[in-house]
């Protein structure tokens, strides 16, 4: 996926942006190297984001979720996104906004997250729901920075809408407004259908999303300025 705008494919890389990617980079590397992706996991067990029921579970996983991911792939392509949508949002609205931005919608989506598991849960025993005789919980946890990149996505599409950008393997290019509502559309697919051996957290995805569109419109509710 590449866009075109301003007469550059490739903007210049914004501080924030920067070291958001070098940060989960190095969180990714310390991943790698302690444990690897195994369960039991002392770092996932620690940082990953817990059913706010199991022991396992703090606050602050909240934020930490969002800075570890579940393989090369994973971090790959939230990183791309990142610096793709991130860059001209954070050149928009400077470093500290920006920053606050994608907090708040990290933390939107782990919430939602919350409230799906507590929805996908309330059949089951509540004692499954000790570590020790749910075997399975820590393989449940949510990992990844998507939560806050689909909310870069929805403010791209609010600020952006007809950027154009090219899909391979699509012939013609795609409008922001309509590729924002297309992940969507596939989020929410995908969380209803409740395919087998899917593992995305689709609805911390909608979640992002959701908290991304209503913060932006907030801040701009006032704002004349015309976006492309």
């Amino acid at each position: 996926m590449a866009f075109n705008n301003y007469g550059s494919r490739f903007p210049q890389t914004t501080p924030i942006v920067l070291n958001l990617i070098i940060i989960n980079a190095l969180v990714f590397l310390a991943q790698t190297v302690s444990e690897g992706f195994t369960d039991p996991n002392v770092a996932l067990d620690l940082f990953a984001l817990h059913f706010y029921k199991s022991a396992y579970f703090k606050p602050y996983q909240l934020i930490t979720y969002m800075f570890m991911h579940g393989n090369f792939l994973h971090i790959l392509f939230n990183m791309y996104s990142l610096w793709m949508f991130g860059t001209m949002i954070e050149r928009s609205w400077g470093p500290k906004r920006f920053l606050i931005f994608y907090l708040i919608c990290g933390i939107g989506a782990g919430l939602t997250q919350l409230v799906w598991s507590s929805i996908r849960m309330g059949d089951l025993d509540p004692n499954m729901l000790n570590p020790e005789n749910f075997v399975n919980f820590n393989s449940s946890a949510t990992v990844g920075a998507s939560g806050a990149i689909m909310g870069l996505l929805a403010a791209f599409g609010y600020l952006f809408p007809n950027t154009e950008f090219f899909i391979i393997p699509l012939p013609v290019p795609v409008k922001a407004k309509w590729l924002v509502l297309g992940m969507i559309c596939l989020d929410l697919f995908g969380g209803f259908s409740q395919t087998k051996g899917d593992d995305v957290a689709h609805f911390a995805h909608l979640g992002g999303a959701a908290v991304g569109f209503l913060l932006v419109l907030f801040w701009n509710k006032t704002n004349k300025k015309s976006f492309y």
